[in-house]
Order: structure tokens, then sequence, then C-alpha cells
């Protein structure tokens, strides 16, 4: 039997877009990147015949089905499924027989703010301080004194869309034995992490946040950051800066991972998620918008939010990342250029139980062939649909018809 297809959300993004995209741009217009003007124009038309598209006709029973196609933007809600598929595939070549932990760095509420006008040398620094951070507290001997293998992702959103920078990290729980500058042993051990345990936190979260504030002191000598007024004096910024030195960091760290099979399932999550999915929009009425979110201060319980069209697009768009930003990064075993020797080598050094890995990867199925909805035939004939010309890029164009597939091949 056929797997049913989901049905597509009564309200989406782009209805809000298409509905109040231009009186967003008089508002906001002067302060957004060409990169979020971009993803507004694109989200808008995603699935409508301004993209074009293709008719498709069953050659056993004639049924004819109208496609348009997507738009492939990262940060499309609907645009996510093919460019996740592939990456999932290739990512499982590199899983390990061994548990796995999920970390998570988040940066302070002040140093957000900040982020906010850098996003690309922060979001970078942030990223590049957590990787570090796990390196060397991994080598330390005291510790585990090994290479680990580590797959950060960057999130920039809360649940309410506000501006919340964290980096989600996926650990291997053990790696190859090194030295203390993390460099690999000529003859390496594998070594494992005690059961259920990775790294203590508080240790992880010292050294993150004294590396950060390092490179972030860096950064501001150098000249290389965008600083509100109040802060551009140098002995403003160390005042500042220095109660940030006193400050807990989060970094938590979950519960393990039973085995690759359930890291895929948390990647197929996590790495490709925007900042708020088309399911969790309830309504638009009069120029607001209501979605569902978690309240993590209050037990988790799922509550509703209703904001301004405005200020719902405002939020949104604080969430697409500087064009060319590298959201999801390897680092220690996984970093791109020794990752297949060192994998190679873990593998061989885990032998007695590489069957995990097999298993990993039996759980990707390849995609099955489009089929007729009413005969399940595979045999089409398929036609292009070219776009027509639109005045306005938040002018609807006609949505795609109810019960049409999009085409993510486009």
């Amino acid at each position: 039997m056929r797997e049913a297809v989901a049905a597509r959300p009564p309200l989406e993004v782009a209805d809000v877009i298409r509905s109040h995209g231009t009186a967003f741009l008089q508002k906001y217009g002067s302060h957004l990147t060409a990169t979020q003007k971009k993803a507004l124009r694109e989200l808008a038309s995603c699935r409508t015949a301004a993209l074009g598209g293709h008719v498709e006709r069953c050659l056993d029973c004639g049924h004819e089905r109208l496609a348009y196609n997507s738009c492939r933007n990262r940060h499309c809600p609907k645009c996510q499924a093919l460019s996740r598929a592939r990456w999932l595939e290739r990512e499982a070549s590199y899983l390990l027989p061994v548990a796995y932990h999920h970390v998570v760095f988040t940066l302070p509420a002040e140093v957000a703010e900040l982020a906010s006008a850098n996003p690309v040398p922060l979001y970078n620094l942030l990223m590049q301080s957590a990787a570090q951070t796990l390196r060397v507290v991994a080598a330390n001997p005291k510790r585990l004194g090994a290479q680990v293998g580590v797959l950060l992702v960057l999130h920039t959103w809360g649940q309410n869309l506000h501006h919340h920078p964290h980096v989600h990290g996926v650990v291997t729980g053990g790696g190859l034995s090194c030295n203390e500058r993390g460099q690999v042993q000529a003859a390496p051990r594998w070594l494992s992490c005690r059961p259920g345990f990775f790294l203590p936190v508080r240790v992880l979260s010292r050294v993150f946040r004294g590396k950060f504030l390092a490179a972030l002191r860096g950064l501001h000598a150098q000249g290389k950051l965008k600083l509100p007024r109040r802060l551009h004096e140098a002995t403003a910024f160390t005042a500042w800066l220095s109660p940030l030195y006193a400050k807990d960091w989060v970094v938590y760290a979950k519960p393990p991972f039973g085995g690759p099979e359930q890291v895929l399932k948390y990647l197929a999550r996590y790495t490709h998620r925007v900042a708020l999915s088309n399911h969790r929009l309830v309504k638009l009425e009069h120029g607001r918008v209501t979605f569902r979110y978690k309240d993590y201060a209050d037990e988790r319980k799922e509550k509703l939010l209703t904001l301004s069209a405005e200020e719902f697009l405002r939020r949104f768009l604080q969430h697409v990342l500087p064009k060319g930003f590298t959201k999801i990064r390897h680092y220690g075993l996984l970093s791109n250029r020794q990752r297949q020797a060192r994998l190679r080598l873990a593998r061989r050094l885990l032998l007695p139980i590489t069957a995990l890995a097999s298993a990993a990867l039996a759980a990707i199925e390849p995609a099955e062939l489009p089929r007729c909805p009413q005969c399940g035939s595979v045999r089409r004939l398929r036609g292009e649909l070219l776009p027509p010309v639109v005045s306005s890029p938040f002018v609807s164009v006609g949505p795609e018809p109810p019960g049409s597939e999009a085409d993510d091949t486009s």
C-alpha cells in the first residue's frame, strides 16, 4: 500500500508575504539585505505559476497532473525535502557504529544582539568556538584524550521567532587517541566515552566562553565589528565585555542517541529546518498572524502567539542567513581534508560492531518513482509550462491546484 501524501497546510508563510509583503517592504525595505529581499520574492512565488512548471499525462489512463516549480530557497518551508534527502544519504556514509551525543552551545542575549548587526563574523565565531571547545576538551587526557567527530548546525531562532543564535552539535561518543593539541597518534586506539556520559558541561561552558570572548576582542581590535554608538569607545566596549566573563554561558548535553539510525532521524529533523514551518501557522486575519509555539520556560507547553503581519515577516526574515554562509559544518574526524582516511581507520578499530553502520545505511530508502493517482502507472508524458511575466513579486498568479505535487527537481 502506498503511503498517503500529507495534506498541504491551509496557511503558509508565502500567503503572508503575498498579502502583506508590499506593505512590509514600504516600512522595512531600507533595512533589508539583498538576500532577505530575494527570499521574500522567491518564497512568495514558490509553487505558483510565476515559476512555471509542467503538465504530466499518464500514458495508460490519460489522467493529467499540473505541478508548479519550487523556488529551492534554503529558507523556504516547502523546499527542504529534496536537499535534506540528498544530504542525509551522503551523511549516512560518515556514521560510525558508536553512541552519539547531542550538545548545544548558546550565545548570551547581550552577544546575540551584537550578532544581529554582525551576522557573518559572529555566526562564524560561534561555530568555530564551539568546535574548538569540543576539540580541546576531548583531547585533554584527563577527559578523553581523543579526536572526536563533530557535526555542527547553526540555528538563529527561538520558538517565538526572536533572535536566539545557538549551535546544535552531534558528536561521536569517542574518538582516535591523540595528543593535547588534537593530533592523532601514529598508531591510534579508539577511546570511548563512559556509557551515558560525554564531557563535563561546566568545563565545556567555561572553555566556550573564554574562546568566544577572546576572539571577539580580536575582532574588535581589528575594527571588524559594527557597534552601536554607545560602544564606539574602546573603554565602553571593554566595560560591556567584562561582565560576560563572569556570566554562565548555556551549554548542555542531551542523553546520547542509541545508534546511527537514531542519529539520522535526528539529523532529518534539525539540519534543514527553517525558522518556522507552515504547519505551525494557525490563521491570518485582519492583518494579524497567529502561530503555535512551545514555551520552554513553562514546561514546554504549546501556546499561541499573535503578531501583526509586518512584525511576523520582520521576525521571520531576521533568520535569513547571509549569502553563501555555511550553516552545517564538520570538524575533527569529520573535517573535509582527512575525513575518509580517519573514518577508514576508525572503522577498522571498531570492526567488531560494524553491523550497526550497515543498518544506518539501510535506513535511507531510495525515492519511489511517481505514480499516477488514478491507475498507479509510472508511464507518463511531460510538457513544460513557461512562467508568465509578473509585474509585482508579491502578486499571486495562482497557487498550485489542490492534490498536485511540487516539482523539486526544477
